[in-house]
């Protein structure tokens, strides 16, 4: 239970302090200060949230992230829909609590489709997630990597958002998507399909890759 409760916390932070920073920064596809510190701002809260629940739960935050550690069989069935849950209902709470303080005016940091195109949106969101969880997989693989583990997790994510926020506003994290969609409702609600689907999928294929990277020969 302390590892579930670890994840909802984890991916609460994640959405009520980076989708915050976008809402109320104002962040768009246009490349200015507010696009550059919405990226950092996710990539420090996974650094922070990495060096501070990271030994109780991995710090997943990320159902793209679990389904592609449970693939390669580093956790059980049971924690992995217990780790789904938890943070589906952290990225919730964290997009109520962000509605009440600035209400749904700054659209709560939600993705939305590139030029209208869900083929469009799929492709990136797929590629961005592919990258950010073979980095975590990568990061993680050896006991080593566990003190830069957070850094090299943090910057990656800093780094797919550099890239997505102009196409998609950057999801890589369905439970991210969920929450601040879910409170904002419209658009943004009736696309999230894409936002989950996408980065479930580049999380699996990730995890596919992944395997049979490392995987020993015989």
């Amino acid at each position: 239970m302390k590892k579930y409760i670890a994840e909802l916390i984890g991916t609460f932070v994640l959405v009520f302090v980076a989708c915050g920073v976008a809402a109320v920064t104002g962040c768009t596809a246009e490349a200015n200060a507010a696009y550059i510190l919405t990226a950092l701002a996710f990539g420090g809260v996974i650094v922070a949230m990495a060096y501070s629940i990271g030994n109780i739960s991995g710090c997943h935050i990320n159902p793209a992230v679990s389904i592609a550690v449970w693939i390669n069989k580093g956790m059980s069935t049971k924690d992995f829909i217990g780790y789904l849950v938890s943070q589906f209902v952290g990225g919730i709470l964290g997009a109520a609590v962000l509605r009440c303080l600035i209400g749904t005016e700054y659209g709560l940091g939600c993705n939305g489709l590139y030029a209208a195109s869900v083929g469009k949106s799929l492709i990136i969101e797929i590629i961005l997630t592919f990258i950010f969880v073979l980095a975590v997989l990568g990061a993680t693989s050896k006991i080593e990597n566990g003190n830069v583990a957070g850094l090299v997790i943090g910057g990656s994510l800093t780094l797919v958002h550099l890239m997505g926020i102009f196409f998609t506003g950057t999801s890589v994290n369905p439970a991210r998507s969920f929450g601040p969609a879910l409170l904002l409702g419209g658009d943004a609600l009736a696309n999230v399909w894409v936002f989950i689907v996408a980065p479930l999928i580049g999380g699996v294929l990730a995890a596919i890759v992944w395997k049979a990277l490392s995987a020993k020969k015989a």
